[in-house]
């Protein structure tokens, strides 16, 4: 066993630097029991529910019953024990068969994800990870106590590696089915490409099998218009946009109900103009499906597996940056942390370690402007922690690579026993679960509050991102934060007073509701970043329309002037150079006219563009506004 240290002064210490024999005489002061053998394979089993505060306590106790009712489901006997006199929980299992370290690590952050006030450590470190039994003492008086289940099922264990697995897979139902279906706005549009045509952000994977199997089935012989629906949900959640199953339409059989349409039992041709219009109407219809669609996973046999690479990746890179936290506190280096945990989410939502991630994209995602998400990229690639893997070119973005050094590999199931397989849907939690911690914490410090002066800045939202509505201490916090307690304590003086965090004797919390948009209120900052996003949709609009104005200038057969489709008029598979805008507008000598696009673009979106001829006069015109 291991016993706690006792300092100069007789106190005694939650650091167990001690040991004793089992078969000894009890130590006076606490002791705990290892987890884990010498082979670094777990026969104990202990949740360990801290609970500093009374705010806590009952939460410590709901997740007891959370977990004992989970490990009761899967024929695992729970032993309930108050861990000493701040009514913390201990939640003990014992096993006849010993489980690897591994398949332990995994059940204990999938729990973590349920259960918020679960300490990781004794579950996540085989070698030293040990928690006091039933019975032993607390440095703060009293002993740990059962509180339901008998003593006799941790000293006879029935417990079977099978039922851990199971256990696993029935936390990582729970994870996923609390995963966030995306990061989009629902209240807001979903963009459109270079063609008017609506798709989801992100680079293109290849079809999903059931999809990659519709396109290649006769869909003539069948219902065609199912067997289209499966084609353009598959293509729709690998990224793919309109154009590109367009590209597909004159040979893939799957297609076959976008080619013709059935009567009185056979199927005849539809025009062009059907035929363009049926896949646009099916495909904005696929699309908005995909996105507000909780899961997105399908039938794709690999994607536990990549999943569960792309989730250890991730969560090494942010290991690393909790182990350099001083690193992100001072200089850019508030704004650095919040790109770099950006690009995880996006690595996350993408399944790929390098991602395509333009500065403008980053910045509304993190909150900030896009030259300072550039400079940010920057300095992390100057330092190691990113990579740039492709330049952008025309109407790509630049591909980063988060932590370049580090190879991703999926585990390889041979390197396990056979008593050892990987628990089906674990690598899908562990992504879904670190998405959904990332996500919430990145929501949290973009806030217009939280922009530079007269906001409070990137280093105060970085901090308010890692409270809780339960009190912390200010040590916890700095710990979090990387900052020093002086500071530290600056930072959250100067959320209280904006009116966000509350202090009390227990530490700093938040309000139960938020008050962010109140505060920024009162700052006069409400709507800054909403300002910024609509700034940036505009200039992404001018972009692509220019693209597509440069791609029909080097067309090698480009129509003539006149014979360009206008606004609305895309064909199936639109020629280079057409936009949903029509042609780009120009001076009367020709030049590109600039400002006459951005009017266009800026009223289109509102439903009040209209051409304006050559000979009318300029509203936005020196002359006209003086």
């Amino acid at each position: 066993m291991r016993v706690a240290g006792v300092d100069a002064y007789g106190q005694v210490l939650n650091e167990y630097t001690g040991h004793r024999r089992v078969d000894g005489a009890e130590p006076a002061q606490p002791w705990a029991v290892y987890l884990a053998g010498a082979d670094r394979r777990f026969r104990l089993l202990c949740f360990d529910l801290d609970a500093k505060t009374a705010g806590r306590a009952a939460a410590a106790a709901r997740d007891a019953d959370v977990l004992s009712g989970l490990l009761h489901d899967v024929g695992l006997d729970a032993v309930v024990c108050e861990s000493g006199p701040t009514g913390g929980r201990h939640v003990w299992t014992a096993l006849a068969e010993s489980v690897d370290a591994e398949t332990v690590a995994t059940l204990a952050r999938l729990a973590r994800h349920v259960c918020p006030s679960l300490d990781l450590s004794p579950l996540s470190n085989a070698a030293t990870g040990c928690v006091r039994p039933p019975g032993a003492p607390h440095r703060a008086g009293g002993r740990s106590t059962v509180l339901s289940g008998t003593l006799d099922a941790l000293t006879s264990p029935t417990g079977t590696a099978e039922q851990v697995r199971r256990l696993v897979e029935a936390l990582a139902q729970l994870v996923d089915d609390a995963e966030p279906a995306h990061n989009l706005d629902p209240h807001r549009p979903l963009p459109l490409d270079k063609h008017g045509r609506l798709y989801l952000p992100g680079p293109r994977r290849e079809l999903p099998a059931v999809s990659a199997a519709a396109l290649r089935e006769d869909a003539a012989s069948g219902d065609a218009s199912a067997v289209l629906w499966r084609v353009l949900i598959g293509a729709a959640a690998a990224r793919w946009h309109h154009a590109d199953v367009a590209a597909l339409v004159e040979n893939s059989p799957g297609l076959e109900h976008v080619r013709t349409y059935r009567d009185r039992g056979a199927r005849r041709p539809r025009s062009r103009v059907d035929a363009a219009r049926v896949l646009r109407r099916q495909w904005d219809k696929a699309v908005k499906h995909v996105a507000s669609t909780p899961r997105q996973i399908g039938d794709d046999p690999t994607f536990d597996a990549r999943a569960d690479a792309i989730a250890a990746h991730v969560r090494g890179v942010q290991a690393r940056a909790d182990a350099s936290a001083g690193r992100w506190t001072t200089g850019g280096g508030p704004t650095d942390r919040r790109v770099l945990d950006v690009l995880c989410i996006l690595a996350l939502q993408a399944l790929s370690a390098a991602v395509e991630a333009d500065t403008r994209r980053l910045a509304l995602l993190a909150g900030v402007g896009r030259e300072t998400a550039r400079t940010a990229l920057l300095r992390l690639s100057a330092d190691g922690w990113i990579a740039q893997a492709q330049e952008a070119a025309g109407p790509h973005g630049a591909h980063w690579t988060i932590s370049p050094d580090p190879v991703i590999h999926t585990p390889a199931d041979t390197g396990r026993s056979q008593a050892d397989p990987r628990p089906a849907g674990a690598g899908a939690a562990e992504r879904s679960a670190l998405l959904a911690t990332l996500t919430t914490r990145a929501g949290d410090a973009t806030h217009d509050l939280f922009t530079l002066g007269p906001g409070l800045g990137h280093h105060a939202g970085n901090t308010y991102a890692r409270t809780t509505t339960e009190p912390q201490h200010l040590d916890e916090l700095a710990r979090l934060t990387g900052d020093s307690p002086e500071s530290t304590a600056r930072t959250l003086d100067r959320l209280v007073s904006a009116g966000v965090l509350v202090r009390s004797r227990q530490g700093w919390r938040r309000h139960r509701t938020d008050h962010r948009t109140a505060a920024a209120r009162r700052l006069d900052v409400a709507g800054r970043l909403d300002d910024r996003a609509r700034r940036y949709r505009i200039e992404r609009e001018l972009w692509a329309w220019w693209q597509a104005e440069e791609a029909w200038m080097r067309a090698p057969r480009r129509p003539g002037t006149k014979h360009r489709p206008g606004r609305g008029q895309l064909a199936l598979l639109p020629d280079a150079g057409t936009h949903a805008y029509g042609p780009h507008p120009r001076r009367a000598d020709g030049r590109l006219d600039w400002h006459e696009a951005r009017r266009i673009v800026e009223q289109e979106r509102q439903g009040q563009a209209h051409r304006r001829r050559v000979d009318e006069p300029d509203p936005w015109s020196a002359e006209r506004i003086a």
